[in-house]
């Protein structure tokens, strides 16, 4: 009988691993208004005719979008692995599809994207990345660096690998440019510090951050800041809606402050009152789910 050689046995494990995953993840479908389908469909339906006439690196990335906003994000993996085939140094595919692999909890295979990611941008100009969904102002707030280091943060994470997660947050804010990414950047810096015990460096990242800034979308983590602060209660903030992306968002920090603080049941009751509303593809959803089963 024939022996691979080590290596050949270690890619087709890795292929294996990153196939086992995709295929056994349980997708929860978003819960979307009549009012925004119809707006995704028609972007989608967009999407799909630009990919028919030209597939290109953008028409494949935007096709992939298009496809996650809709809930069908095992498809929009399979599109981004589609353009890593054809365009393998092309970092936005990875950062996309790391994304996607967050959302369905693939987080070592997220990393494995990020990480190469990082790889192909490293000592190039950053760039702005489009918004498939445009803020109030229509005004894009990320960049495709930032949102590389940022995901990967957020992957290390929930993975409980604070040490990492803090070093890809640090490197997030270095390429944040504005405001709303610095504050979202800062809010998970700070989160981390905590976790790892760095109070006084934790006070310290959130000290810089000044009143009264211009904020379009990440209020919400704006708010979490003046808690941090000492500006805000808790209390202040826990108006939890659990079907409103924003106050997950505020909910998952609020109970991640009870719980760096010793209040654990407190943090509990916030994380389990996350995890039964309809948000199960938001960050905070996912940041919570993985303190319970921690």
């Amino acid at each position: 009988m024939r022996i691979l050689p080590i290596f050949i046995l270690f890619i087709f494990s890795s292929i294996s691993l990153a196939q086992t995953c995709l295929e056994k993840a349980q997708v929860v479908t978003p819960v979307i208004s009549k009012e925004a389908r119809k707006v995704y469909e028609t972007k989608l339906a967009e999407a799909k005719a630009d990919y028919d006439k030209n597939a290109d690196a953008d028409a494949i990335i935007w096709l992939g979008r298009r496809t996650a906003y809709l809930g069908d994000y095992k498809e929009s993996i399979k599109i981004f692995s589609d353009g890593i085939e054809k365009f393998p140094k092309d970092a936005r595919f990875y950062r996309h599809r790391g994304h996607r692999l967050i959302t369905i909890r693939c987080f070592d295979e997220a990393i494995k994207d990020f990480e190469k990611a990082a790889k192909l941008t490293k000592g190039k100009a950053d760039e702005i990345e489009a918004d498939g969904l445009p803020n109030a102002k229509n005004i894009p707030t990320s960049t495709l660096q930032s949102n590389i280091y940022y995901h990967l943060g957020l992957a290390y994470y929930v993975k409980g690998n604070f040490k990492k997660a803090l070093k890809a947050y640090r490197e997030a804010l270095k390429v944040s440019k504005n405001n709303d990414m610095a504050v979202a950047t800062i809010h998970w810096i700070y989160m981390t510090l905590r976790r790892l015990k760095k109070d006084k460096e934790a006070e310290k990242t959130v000290a810089m951050v000044e009143d009264n800034l211009d904020i379009i979308e990440n209020d919400d983590y704006y708010k979490l800041i003046k808690l941090y602060q000492g500006k805000l209660k808790p209390e202040d903030l826990l108006k939890l809606d659990t079907d409103s992306l924003g106050n997950v968002s505020l909910g998952y920090g609020v109970g991640n402050w009870y719980l760096y603080n010793g209040k654990t049941d407190e943090a509990m009751k916030i994380f389990r009152q996350i995890n039964i509303g309809n948000q199960w593809a938001s960050f905070g959803f996912i940041a919570a789910e993985a303190e319970l089963r921690r």
